[in-house]
């Protein structure tokens, strides 16, 4: 890359989830990228998000909100004054939240995934102001460059429009110093809100990188790298020092929650390094994901909550045949269900997928004329990647597995 190359650094949930934290991220940014052109991507603070969400259910339900909209002005109020200290002029955070009242007060119930949109992104908006305020840098709303379709909470990016669309408004900004703008969120080319995907802001930071050109991305996480599983699940887990990006991503898909799946693919086609690292001890090494061989890997273990296994048997007892899979997977997309694991027997086929009461319903609608559907909820999918008969022996004691399966490196089971 370019000695002028940007840098791109991602902050999540918790690395701006109070005053302190963004006081950190500002010795952070003053500390490791001091006089380089960079571009700071930001989650929404703490529980926002989920904050947002309780409301926009509540007002689309035609319910009280309130209370808890009233909690979530003075939450970033008390950041905001912490952050500039008392008698300092009001930052723009006001008006965008004045700007969510109104979205909210004309919320109907019709259009679900739209118009939760159009909600929950407030969170983003409002953390990148303080953030921006704070660290004096500029702020830049990333909806009118990250172009998507109406792809509604998982916009598909239209890359070549949002390429020309960075490169035309981001460069010239990054010469004059930092540049702080939103993880998570895009727009269409109506202007309406879009969201990548819950957790997106990884994948946002590398929407950035590929279209600038980023010398490299790093990620700060509560975390001293990626490690081979959660430490609060696993204490024992290990950090990997160096990985590559075909095994990060194949954790990433099973679920490894330190990096969005969508994140490595835009990398990787730039040979774009990704860092993980520690904004709790930032001088700390942290993990370097990039194109390399190394040797195998300690077992990686992943799970997954939330989960809905899901059983087809033909009406008539046929077996299930590529005509019925072919109208399963229709039904499967049309209720945007996503597969993370499959197994077929002579007359029945089985998935796995995140639990939506919602999504599951209308599915069961759709193949309610061929199909009987059997499900289970609330169980948990668990992934050992580069697996061993010692880890598959810890993982598996004392469970009762629904469904398993396994492939040279990698094992799965569903379990309650």
């Amino acid at each position: 890359m370019a000695a002028h190359s940007p840098l791109v650094y991602k902050f999540g949930g918790a690395s701006v989830k109070d005053a302190a934290a963004i006081r950190n991220l500002q010795r952070i940014v003053e500390t490791t990228a001091a006089g380089r052109p960079l571009l700071v991507v930001v989650s929404a603070m703490g529980k926002t998000t989920n904050a947002l969400e309780e409301i926009f259910d509540l007002a689309h339900r035609g319910q009280s909100y309130d209370a808890p909209l009233g909690a979530l002005h003075d939450f970033h109020a008390a950041a905001a004054e912490a952050l500039a200290g008392p008698g300092a002029a009001p930052g723009p955070w006001r008006q965008t939240l004045q700007d969510l009242r109104e979205q909210l007060a004309d919320i109907n119930p019709d259009h679900y995934d739209r118009q939760y949109d159009q909600i929950v992104g407030y969170g983003e908006l409002l953390a990148s102001q303080l953030v921006a305020q704070a660290l004096g840098a500029q702020w830049l709303d990333c909806r009118p460059l990250v172009r998507t379709d109406r792809t509604w909470r998982e916009g598909r990016v239209d890359w070549p429009a949002t390429e020309r669309l960075v490169q035309a408004a981001l460069p010239a900004l990054l010469d004059q110093g930092p540049v702080v703008t939103q993880g998570f969120l895009g727009g269409t080319a109506g202007g309406l809100t879009t969201t990548l995907g819950r957790e997106g802001s990884d994948y946002s930071a590398a929407i950035f990188a590929y279209c600038l050109g980023a010398e490299s991305v790093t990620i700060w996480k509560d975390v001293s790298g990626l490690l081979s599983a959660d430490p609060k699940i696993f204490p024992d887990a290990v950090r990997y020092p160096e990985i590559s990006y075909q095994e990060t991503i194949e954790m990433a898909y099973y679920g490894a929650s330190v990096i969005h799946p969508k994140t490595l693919k835009p990398l990787a086609e730039r040979g774009i390094p990704l860092r993980v690292r520690s904004f709790v001890d930032p001088g700390a090494p942290g993990t370097l994901i990039h194109d390399c061989q190394h040797p195998a890997l300690a077992p990686a273990f992943i799970r997954k909550t939330g989960q809905c296994l899901l059983s087809f048997e033909s009406k008539d007892f046929a077996f299930i045949s590529e005509e019925n899979l072919e109208v399963i997977f229709g039904a499967l997309a049309q209720a945007r269900l996503k597969i993370n694991l499959m197994q077929n027997s002579a007359i029945s086929f089985s998935v796995c997928t995140d639990f939506s009461e919602r999504r599951v319903q209308q599915l069961l609608g759709l193949l309610a004329g061929q199909f009987r559907v059997h499900y289970n909820a609330d169980l948990t999918l668990f992934t050992i990647k580069n697996y061993d008969a010692a880890s598959v022996a810890r993982l598996t004691a004392g469970r009762a597995l629904l469904l398993e399966q396994r492939t040279r490196s990698t094992f799965q089971f569903v379990c309650r």
